[in-house]
């Protein structure tokens, strides 16, 4: 019966890690586009963005984060001998992977609030797409297990990237030609 719970706070932990971590890098993109903002607007903003940030990273974020190792620990310990699965193995790391962009988040914060942070909207929106990378990796490895088709996976994987990335390209061309038509507009 343990492993049940020990699943069902897991799934749990995980849903709200990654809702954390999904909005997370979000924020930061638009406090780092509160700098185009004209006094007063861009301290508020910021201010409340570094606000917003602190309290879904230590109050959501991070505690789901906890849950979901705790709880797989609490997994393992109800089955000791799934440790000598590869599948495992390789889902760890992409957790460990997942726990050092956690931490890179917490880091990325404190350069926000100290204004030094050097990474631009769009670099933001790119690294706002990791996680589902990792969701994607880590889910495929938990349901397929030993089965996984890495061929298959891989280039699904690298097709879902590249997709991002154009998407991620287009929107950032979108935003440039919204921005012209509405300077021309302005200067008419």
């Amino acid at each position: 019966m343990a492993y049940y719970w020990f699943k069902a706070f897991h799934l749990v932990g995980i849903v709200v890690w990654f809702a954390g971590l999904f909005y997370l890098v979000r924020l930061f993109i638009y406090h780092v586009e509160a700098n185009e903002q004209p006094e007063p607007a861009q301290t508020i903003l910021k201010n409340q963005y570094q606000l917003m940030e602190k309290r879904l990273y230590n109050i959501i974020t991070t505690p789901g984060m906890l849950v979901t190792v705790a709880m797989a620990i609490g997994l393992i310990s109800t089955e000791p001998e799934v440790l000598k699965q590869g599948w495992l193995h390789i889902k760890l790391l992409f957790v460990v992977l997942l726990i050092g962009y956690h931490h890179y988040c917490s880091r990325l914060m404190k350069q926000l609030a100290k204004n030094e942070c050097r990474w631009s909207s769009q670099q933001l929106r790119a690294l706002n797409e990791a996680p589902t990378v990792f969701l994607v990796a880590i889910v495929l490895l938990a349901v397929f297990k030993n089965n996984l088709p890495t061929d298959i996976t891989a280039w699904g994987i690298l097709a879902m990237i590249v997709a991002m990335a154009v998407t991620i390209q287009l929107y950032a061309r979108k935003r440039r030609l919204d921005k012209e038509k509405l300077m021309t507009q302005l200067q008419e």
